[in-house]
């Protein structure tokens, strides 16, 4: 088994989000994922993540990021279609679309190929079953999820392989962003300006990496809602250096006690906002660490 650990901050969602990601991606890559939250050193909590092979499955994540394109699916017969941001939209012949043909393209999956033709989906916002499909971004002139998505490689490409022990840490200047990892985000009225004002002389510095996994990580798992702006998401500590398969790690994403006696959670509480007109984009305001009843 390949193994590697990385540091990951518990009340940054976007991180939590995407340390999943990593897993739902070296499944695909490798298979026999697994992964699980170290907090034994309360300074430096890690996740640690491993699959089979021998590579490092970090480095093979980031790997598949570098080298990936982006497409986006639409359905036969949709007249949906991303060609006029500049990405190409291939048709969906299972028959077995993930939810219906929507009313838009900007929700139309997203598809990340490499050269040697391994894929890896990103569909969560267009969710129409009892989960919530916790979509943050919106607005931005009908910009589809796939090219936010190819925005945030084309920010991180090249540059991937330097930040293998540290992926959560590559910034970029990030105009957009999936609204997950909230050290880009902000309130105007809060913040007493609009940076969209001052563009000339004030960029937004964003974490790509951190987006585009996060948006993986939300395939199979959902943070609980709890409104249009709270949510409460959990961590499965690790006891005795034992990981959990995936389902585990996806079942206690959305939890709001323990669900099995013998394994560890935290959880935090995260408030959100409306960064401009209600009902469009929302970003994350704040997160606490609740006191779970014993």
């Amino acid at each position: 088994m390949g193994e590697a650990s990385i540091p990951v901050d518990l009340a940054n969602p976007g991180q939590v989000f995407a340390c999943l990601g990593f897993v739902e991606a070296v499944d695909v890559l490798h298979g026999e994922a697994r992964g699980g939250f170290d907090w034994q050193s309360p300074e430096e909590p890690r996740f640690r993540l491993a699959a089979s092979g021998d590579e490092n499955p970090v480095g093979r994540v980031l790997r598949f990021l570098d080298e990936a394109t982006v497409k986006s699916i639409a359905p036969i017969d949709s007249p949906n279609n991303t060609n006029g941001w500049g990405i190409e939209t291939i048709t969906d012949k299972s028959g077995a679309f993930p939810f219906r043909d929507p009313p838009k393209p900007a929700t139309l999956p997203a598809c990340l190929e490499d050269t040697d033709g391994n894929r890896i989906v990103i569909d969560y916002w267009g969710d129409s079953t009892r989960r919530d499909n916790t979509k943050f971004w919106g607005g931005s002139k009908g910009k589809p999820g796939a090219k936010l998505a190819l925005e945030a490689l084309d920010l991180a490409r090249n540059r991937i392989s330097t930040c293998i022990d540290d992926p959560f840490s590559l910034v970029a200047e990030q105009s957009g962003s999936f609204r997950f990892d909230w050290r880009r985000d902000y309130i105007p009225i809060d913040t007493g300006f609009s940076l969209n004002k001052h563009k000339a002389t004030m960029i937004m510095r964003g974490y790509p990496i951190v987006e585009l996994l996060a948006a993986i990580g939300l395939t199979h798992a959902r943070p609980l809602r709890h409104g249009k702006l709270e949510y409460s998401y959990g961590v499965a500590g690790i006891v005795d250096a034992n990981l959990y398969d995936p389902i585990f790690l996806r079942a206690v994403l959305g939890a709001s006690q323990p669900p099995f006696p013998s394994m560890p959670l935290r959880l935090f509480s995260m408030h959100l906002d409306w960064p401009g007109q209600e009902g469009q984009a929302r970003c994350i305001t704040n997160v606490i660490e609740e006191t779970l009843s014993s």
